[in-house]
């Protein structure tokens, strides 16, 4: 979701030197951008730990010589890397008690003050600091190469003996219990999916979610469904190719969910506990499937009830708004 505003400062500033600072889990996705000259992982551990490694990162960032700090993340951590790299423009949202680090300290949006999605609350930074004169009416995002990552990622399902067209399937979600749909929903609704449009299922997620993974792959199996769990198997990059390759895509709302929208696959996303109009994917080939009730969206990590936003969704109509996706003519391979 931040890069429309990388890529806007990169227009920006084309002459200069664009470095991100990223969590090694993330880092790969910036190091696919053209706007981007390099990216410095960053690993030390959050909040108030691991003091030692971040005043050396710091070190790292001040030898850098850097000239300017952007400051997505609205985190104390980064303005503190900032201060202590000394970098002599910092910029970034009043928030979390970190103005005083920053030499340009930018209010934070009021609620209605601008577009509820999260990648316009990046951009309105960049507007406030005035390195932009308006925000895009549009800001999509799509990552680039996609031609290249689906080539890449079919070559691969060929490799793994999954057949054509595949149907991809993410049912993790990091935050929480709360955001995530039962496997066996999932598993219902692939079924549908492939007992239409035929071929496989790819099952994705971090070594963390191999579980919900493998109750999938047990009921589809027992369907007689070719599948294949891949949960903790792939780099980010090998995700975006295999994301990329995929048919179709179920998921929560994810970070792999953002992914396989942003590579242009038509990715249905279930949402209950968290706000799509705020996280939700942002490709015209994505559909929302969520079931209003009064206490959603509650952004809870688990339920205190009985779950409805979720247990009232069938897979049904998750099967039916991925069938009902049609991609443009020119894309030849959905």
């Amino acid at each position: 979701m931040s890069l429309p505003a990388v890529r806007l400062v990169r227009a920006r500033y084309p002459a200069a030197q664009l470095v991100v600072v990223a969590r090694p889990w993330v880092a790969g996705i910036y190091t696919r951008e053209s706007a981007v000259d390099r990216v410095i992982p960053y690993s030390a551990a959050g909040g108030w730990r691991d003091l030692g490694g971040k005043v050396r990162f710091a070190g790292k960032l001040r030898k850098e010589g850097f000239d300017c700090a952007i400051l997505l993340q609205n985190a104390f951590e980064a303005a503190m890397l900032a201060w202590l790299a000394r970098i002599p423009v910092r910029i970034g949202y009043e928030r979390d008690a970190r103005g005083w680090l920053l030499t340009t300290p930018v209010p934070v949006p009021k609620k209605d003050e601008t577009s509820r999605h999260e990648r316009y609350y990046y951009l309105e930074l960049l507007r406030r600091a005035g390195i932009l004169e308006q925000i895009p009416i549009e800001s999509p995002i799509r990552l680039e190469g996609v031609e290249r990552a689906r080539a890449a990622g079919m070559s691969r399902f060929a490799q793994l003996s999954l057949p054509q067209p595949v149907v991809g399937v993410a049912p993790g979600a990091a935050y929480g219990g709360a955001k995530r749909w039962l496997p066996e929903r999932f598993a219902q609704a692939a079924s549908q999916i492939v007992a239409a449009r035929g071929g496989s299922v790819a099952l994705f997620g971090s070594a963390a979610e191999q579980a919900p993974c493998k109750v999938i792959e047990a009921i589809l199996q027992a369907d007689g469904i070719p599948v294949l769990t891949l949960a903790g198997k792939t780099s980010l990059a090998e995700y975006v190719d295999l994301a990329a390759a995929c048919r179709v895509f179920l998921s929560n709302d994810s970070g792999a969910m953002h992914v396989a929208s942003a590579v242009d696959v038509p990715t249905v996303a279930i949402f209950g506990a968290t706000d799509h109009s705020t996280t939700g994917p942002c490709g015209s080939l994505c559909r929302v499937v969520r079931e209003p009730v009064d206490c959603s969206p509650c952004l809870l990590r688990e339920c205190p009830i009985d779950h409805r936003c979720m247990t009232r969704i069938t897979a049904e109509q998750v099967a039916q708004a991925a069938l009902g996706i049609h991609p443009p003519p020119g894309n030849s391979q959905l």
